[in-house]
């Protein structure tokens, strides 16, 4: 399920390093001691902070620099310490260490306290001052400065103790012969101190976005809870609470302090009684934010987890079984992990689960991911206890860092296994009747997060190309096309989750059951968890200011009818616009939106011509695309009106270009697998096993835009007739007009009626097709006949045409009494008759007026007469 790849090795990129420092040290040709290597520390810029057992007994602190590849020594202890937590300043002129207590004898620190909390000058190595010498952790953290003249010379350090309280020291610098940098009076140090937090249980550092998130204990006149806060580090250094949470959380949650992302401390055991508290919180840029914790065990037969998500203004809580009860060694191994990936929390437990929870999905159960078995072996080589999640604000998957073996992996979604999820018949976790849920959200996973990679696209239509038949719970195609276009926006604005249409399955009057539940996995959601923005978060512009944003939308949204679009509310209005005849307002509104869409569509496919769509004017598709263009903007503009119109209309554009370029790329994928050539629109050949496939593939393609009314590219209906009169008999052929699989088209009619010899077979079918004409088009197909029948009907409509002309003119009908009548062949001596007349009250002969050879017209009837019978020839 997930793809790690090795970005760190503490043992390649840093232990050789080590030998060769210790063996120039020592003067010898190789290093044989032992070395001890462990991680302290990753800095906001990914410097990893590491010590060392050195040579002569001494404890040596360094930094590698990830970007560099280098290794760079920082500080040297003369004796063995145990170094607890440690942080470096951006300008690299600071260390901060907290040394614990080393209980082996002679190498006990004095004075006598537990930890000894030091502010070390290393540039160049120089004066020492104690911070703190308590009874208790000491966490220590830098801020990060502003690199410019005036930052330089003050840094500012966080000092957090398993006491529950945070201190921060305003360290100020100066600079000495021009390039040593010490602290300006250091006695005055615990003078500039400032205590930001009094009292916490829980803190995790955000070096990213320099945030400092903490619970503590919120008492109210009726009932003690916890209350999640956020305090925000500006530019300038100064500080407030941006954000207050409450949480449902056990009395008994936190039995001892726990620090999240504040280094790793190697001499820190918990005890037994102290039970691992897995408690993360996660933000994205674009203004999410996901509070995610476990409970412990109780009855060691279920887990309990929850999300907490602020953007959404809800809480989900997730009871999954264990399969029975667990041996109580086995229990306290059990330690879950929250993993970000994209837009995904992975809750992972060890040998029993992965959870892939979508966070902007989540109403329901079928849009995340759940594996047991072996579907869940991440390949790790330790105890998941080991492991530490990292996450970066700005970057898209975490990191996992081993802190047994030093290793740090990036963590990615395995394309190759949720594409095999799709193809496989039956998931290994559940029976065959119950796959389509999984085959559902991995679909989703492959397409919202992963879909940017054409390789990938490529073979999910390749997988619709096989599985053409929809599933018992969804249809596959609509989710395919929906996915797809919900991903080119969805970065834009966490708002238009809401909004923009994601699946076909919230669209179904009755949803599958089975796309409402997940065996052995029980949801309870929370809605109005109530977040209180505080102090400047409130008119911050960024992440601050896209969270509050997204929770008052969320809100909104969630209290006012029907806030998603559907595509297929735009039925009744298309309906109306098709039986219009007369050019309107709106039907050239709708038009200028078609131009739009087509032109950004022209623009992306120049150099792409495999399949002949986009080159005729289909007038019905063309009105739906504006329609759509329309109903679309106008329904973001009403719930969303703070994007703006222009980016509102730049985005719906896009958004129904995509949705034409997808389909025909969609085309070109399954034209190429079966490399058909231009010859397929030759009227003349039957079609073949190829052309069958591909007409099958059209069909589920219209069947599934129209359960959606989306609009098909120009073409499409043409190059669906041409497939369907090659593949069909023709009595099948005509049955799919008659009930509306086939679309007549201007196009198809007049190449079926030139490129179609008129054999008994064919002549029966193109009679067939223009009885099914409107008569419009029927008047226009008859020129391009070469046939009596179409002969005749020229003639009639061209007499008609003069009549009509002439009304005005008073010509008499001959009668029967009239002289030179003749019975002979009436219908063309009476049109011979009418026209003679209308020639004779002709005022002007030098006027531009048509006019007809009765003999002439006489003579070509008999010609054809003699054709059909064979007794003439062309």
């Amino acid at each position: 399920m997930l793809k790690l790849k090795p970005t760190f090795d503490l043992q390649r990129d840093v232990v050789s390093d080590i030998f060769r420092k210790e063996a120039s040290v020592c003067r010898v040709q190789e290093y044989s001691g032992a070395v001890d290597t462990c991680i302290l520390n990753i800095e906001r810029d990914g410097g990893i902070l590491y010590s060392w057992k050195g040579a002569a007994g001494t404890t040596r602190i360094g930094r590698y620099d990830c970007k560099t590849k280098q290794n760079k020594l920082l500080y040297t202890f003369d004796k063995q310490v145990c170094v607890s937590s440690c942080s470096l300043n951006e300008e690299e002129t600071l260390l901060a260490v907290s040394l614990a207590q080393n209980t082996s004898g002679d190498e006990r620190l004095q004075p006598m306290s537990k930890c000894l909390t030091l502010l070390i000058e290393i540039h160049p190595i120089n004066n020492t001052q104690v911070l703190k010498a308590v009874d208790c952790r000491v966490k220590v953290q830098f801020l990060s400065s502003e690199m410019d003249g005036r930052s330089v010379l003050e840094s500012h350090l966080l000092l957090l103790t398993d006491d529950g309280y945070v201190d921060l020291y305003h360290v100020l610098l100066t600079k000495q012969e021009g390039y040593r940098v010490v602290m300006a009076n250091p006695e005055r140090l615990s003078k500039t101190t400032e205590r930001i937090v009094e009292d916490f249980c829980w803190a995790q550092w955000d070096g990213h976005t320099q945030r400092l998130y903490y619970v503590a204990h919120h008492l109210t006149h009726t009932q003690d809870k916890f209350l999640m806060r956020c305090v925000q580090f500006y530019p300038n250094h100064n500080c407030e609470t941006v954000l207050e949470l409450p949480l449902e959380l056990p009395a008994t949650f936190f039995p001892t302090v726990k620090f999240v992302n504040l280094g790793f401390d190697h001499y820190h055991t918990e005890r037994p009684e102290e039970r691992p508290v897995s408690m993360k919180v996660f933000t994205n840029r674009i203004g999410s934010m996901c509070v995610c914790y476990c409970q412990p065990l109780k009855d060691k037969q279920e887990l309990i987890y929850t999300v907490v998500l602020v953007h959404k203004d809800c809480s989900k809580t997730f009871r999954v079984s264990l399969g029975g009860d667990q041996p109580s060694h086995r229990a306290a191994q059990l330690h879950p992990l929250f993993i970000p990936i994209g837009y995904h929390i992975l809750v992972y437990l060890q040998g029993h689960f992965l959870h892939c929870i979508n966070t902007r999905q989540q109403e329901m159960l079928c849009h995340s991911l759940f594996l047991s078995g072996v579907d869940v072996d991440m390949g790790l080589q330790c105890q998941s206890a080991n492991i530490t999640v990292l996450h970066a604000e700005e970057e898209s998957s975490g990191s996992l860092l081993d802190s047994g073996n030093g290793r740090i992996y990036a963590a990615e979604l395995s394309p190759s296994f949720l594409l095999q999820m799709l193809r496989s018949d039956a998931p290994s976790s559940c029976p065959s009747s119950k796959a389509d849920p999984q085959r559902l959200a991995a679909l989703h996973c492959l397409l919202v997060y992963m879909g940017n990679d054409p390789g990938l696209e490529l073979k999910i239509i390749e997988w619709l190309c096989d599985n053409m038949s929809a599933f018992e719970s969804f249809d596959q195609i609509q989710e395919f096309i929906l996915a797809s276009l919900y991903r080119i926006s969805y970065e834009k604005s966490l708002s238009l989750d809401k909004v923009l249409p994601y699946s076909s399955v919230l669209d179904k009057k009755e949803i599958p059951a089975c796309l409402l539940e997940v065996p052995g996995v029980l949801c309870t959601t929370e809605l109005h968890i109530e977040p209180v923005f505080k102090g400047k978060a409130r008119s911050l512009q960024g992440f601050w200011s896209e969270l509050q944003w997204n929770t008052e939308r969320t809100k909104y949204l969630d209290a006012v009818p029907n806030p998603r679009y559907r595509t297929s509310t735009i039925q009744a209005d298309w309906e109306r616009l098709k039986s219009e005849r007369r050019p309107s307002s709106l039907r050239n509104n709708m038009e200028e939106n078609t131009k739009k869409v087509l032109s950004m569509v022209d623009t992306w496919c120049l150099d792409r011509k495999l399949v002949p769509l986009f080159q005729e004017e289909d007038h019905q598709q063309r009105a739906l695309i504006g329609l759509m263009v329309d109903k679309l903007r106008e329904h973001l503009n009403r719930h969303l009106p703070r994007i703006g119109k222009k980016k509102i209309d730049s985005l719906v554009v896009n958004y129904v270009a995509k949705l034409l370029e997808l389909i025909r790329h969609m085309l070109e994928s399954v034209w190429l697998k079966h490399k058909l050539g231009p010859r397929v629109l030759c009227l003349k050949q039957r079609g073949g096993p190829a052309e069958w496939s591909v007409l099958h593939f059209m069909f589920r393609i219209l069947e599934a835009t129209r359960g959606l009314c989306l609009p098909l590219p120009p073409g499409y209906h043409t190059l669906l007739a041409v497939f369907a009169v090659r593949c069909l008999p023709h009595h099948t052929f005509l049955q799919y007009i008659d009930h509306g699989f086939l679309q007549l088209t201007e196009t198809f009619v007049s190449r079926l009626m030139t490129d179609l010899d008129n054999s008994d077979a064919n002549e029966r079918l193109k009679f067939s097709i223009l009885k099914r004409l409107p008569e419009p088009m029927e008047q226009r197909i008859y020129h391009m006949w070469d046939h009596p029948v179409s002969s005749a009907s020229i003639s009639r409509d061209y007499t008609r045409t003069l009549l009509e002309k002439h009304d005005n003119k008073g010509c008499a009908f001959p009668s029967r009494d009239k002289p030179g009548f003749t019975p002979e062949f009436l219908p063309l001596t009476y049109l011979a008759k009418i026209l003679s007349d209308i020639e004779k009250q002709a005022p002007n002969p030098f006027e531009e007026q048509e006019n007809v050879d009765a003999k002439f017209v006489e003579e070509t009837a008999l010609k054809q007469t003699l054709m059909l019978l064979g007794f003439g020839e062309k």
